[in-house]
């Protein structure tokens, strides 16, 4: 094996650079993986844009978080992992020691691990992510299929968290990769489904997911009329029993909270900007006892539970990646997806151009 890889390094915000640097080698309890798929992400765009606080701790890096690929070495002391298994591993782990942990918050764990470095041709694979969240994954899944773990277990725990009922009316806002599995993954419950998103390509992905209502917001001028088209499609118009924002601003989740009925629920899931603040109604919180719910990333049986769906395509991964790029193109890619182009793709960082 060749002692250089190729890799995106991240300088700065806006200065990614391809490189050829050494590949790195497990040391004992650690895993060493030829990426094989590492897709784009809404999460890895913003880094390149703007930098992250989490996961850019020094520079230059690797970044890329979505993968999935093959062992092509163990460190010492490690048992069940061998050479040529395919595995894909979700980018976070728990410490299953502090008290959210011993509580099954394993998500709000206090020192939460944290993966980066999938666009490049290998990544170590940290001793405590081998214990907990490398899992090994079927032949006839492939690699990008595999890498969509990572995404939709954070949907399933998102899903879990806010109790959908069968024959729930939900409202998902937001047609992004995430917005969409939630669609797919509240339909699978037996819910009557309306999207509220923008992207010809994606909306027609939502049909298909089983989204009885689709609202094109790039027709509509105004956020009251898309509350007040939504609101119309729900019984009698009162509201939606369930509404998930999955956009990640703070309009859209006071949108959320004109969409959602008396006694209904609002799962607040896109991440807004640090610092930013909504407003609510006192009043409406109270009389109408509404329940807002927080999520945040996932559980390790979450990430478990997210693979079955994919190898059992009970959430079919091949609707979710429009087509495989090399490395070198990682930039050109992140600008597509931007334009609404396509769902995710995937990158192979073994190809350079």
């Amino acid at each position: 094996m060749d002692n250089k890889m190729n890799a995106a390094l991240f300088y700065a915000p806006q200065d990614v650079r391809f490189e050829r640097i050494d590949i790195p080698r497990p040391s004992e309890g650690e895993v060493l993986v030829k990426v094989r798929a590492a897709l784009t992400c809404g999460t890895d765009i913003k880094t390149y844009q703007r930098g992250h606080p989490a996961m850019i701790k020094k520079v230059p890096t690797t970044f890329g978080h979505e993968f999935s690929g093959d062992i092509v070495e163990v460190g010492k002391g490690v048992k069940y992992f061998k050479p040529g298994m395919r595995v894909t591993c979700c980018n976070a782990v728990p410490c299953m020691k502090c008290f959210y942990c011993k509580n099954n918050q394993h998500n709000l764990c206090e020192d939460l691990l944290v993966l980066n470095g999938a666009y490049a041709e290998y990544i170590i694979i940290p001793e405590r992510m081998v214990r907990i969240n490398l899992l090994e994954f079927p032949r006839h899944l492939s690699y990008f299929e595999a890498a969509l773990s990572e995404p939709l277990g954070t949907a399933v725990h998102a899903i879990r968290l806010t109790g959908i009922e069968q024959g729930d009316t939900v409202t998902v806002i937001g047609s992004g990769p995430l917005g969409l599995m939630l669609m797919r993954l509240a339909a699978l419950q037996g819910a009557e489904v309306i999207a509220l998103g923008k992207g010809e390509e994606r909306l027609k992905q939502a049909e298909k997911f089983g989204v009885k209502h689709i609202i094109d917001i790039s027709d509509i001028s105004s956020l009251d009329k898309q509350i007040e088209k939504a609101r119309q499609l729900t019984s009698e118009g009162r509201g939606s029993d369930v509404v998930i924002e999955a956009v990640g601003k703070p309009e859209a989740w006071e949108e959320a909270l004109k969409i959602v009925r008396k006694g209904g629920k609002v799962t607040f899931f896109g991440g807004c900007k640090r610092g930013t603040t909504i407003t609510v109604d006192t009043e409406q919180l109270h009389y109408s006892e509404l329940k807002l719910i927080g999520v945040f990333h996932q559980r390790p049986d979450d990430y478990r539970r997210s693979l079955k769906l994919l190898s059992d395509r009970t959430v079919d991964g091949r609707d979710f990646v429009k087509e495989t790029v090399p490395l070198s193109r990682l930039i050109e890619t992140f600008n597509r997806v931007k334009s609404l182009e396509g769902i995710k793709f995937s990158i192979d960082p073994t190809k350079m151009e």
